[in-house]
């Protein structure tokens, strides 16, 4: 409850102090159990976090957008940016998805839950090295697709979800556990090679 109140708390502040062009920052409100990560809101913050192995990827600069999605030829690369170790760290899921020529066209994401075994791709780029992972098991579940409104105009959606995945790196097991995701997206964000 105390968390709950700590995010409405927190949106009312950005909603009515803030102007327009602030809603492209990166909230982060702490995770109760982990504040490391930023805990999983619906609200637009612009956040996202995991545990890689013992440590955390998370997006907590407001000079790079925390996520950008490209699709082309069928497939969708819906793709995290943030910090590990203090380098830049980029998380990209490919996966086939009908075609998709504008942001609201990703309503058809709501609720979609993927299992990363099956026709997706998973990379991880850290130290400006891309790798594909070689999956053993995860899911990736987008809870929820929603507009924002400002001045009852339509400004961005919001995507928000949650991820973990097991994979082998040089023959031995790891994880990204606990990721969550909470995004502000418009068109800068997304591009679709699909007209």
């Amino acid at each position: 409850m105390k968390t709950y109140i700590s995010i409405l708390v927190a949106f009312a502040v950005l909603l009515f102090s803030c102007s327009v062009d602030s809603l492209d920052r990166t909230i982060f409100i702490p995770d109760e159990d982990n504040p490391e990560l930023p805990a999983y809101t619906e609200w637009g913050y612009n956040s996202f976090g995991a545990v890689y192995e013992r440590e955390t990827i998370v997006s907590t600069n407001n000079n790079t957008m925390p996520c950008k999605i490209t699709y082309k030829d069928g497939t969708l690369d819906f793709s995290l940016i943030g910090r590990y170790q203090q380098e830049k760290a980029i998380l990209t899921f490919s996966f086939p998805l009908s075609e998709v020529r504008t942001i609201y066209d990703l309503s058809v994401l709501h609720n979609l839950i993927l299992d990363l075994t099956e026709n997706c791709t998973v990379k991880l780029e850290e130290n400006n090295t891309q790798s594909t992972l070689d999956v053993l098991s995860g899911q990736l579940h987008f809870k929820r697709y929603q507009l924002l409104r400002v001045d009852e105009k339509i400004n961005r959606i919001i995507l928000s979800g949650i991820f973990n995945v097991r994979f082998l790196k040089n023959g031995l097991p790891e994880t990204i556990s606990d990721g969550r995701f909470d995004l502000g997206i418009t068109d800068g964000d997304f591009y679709s090679y699909a007209y």
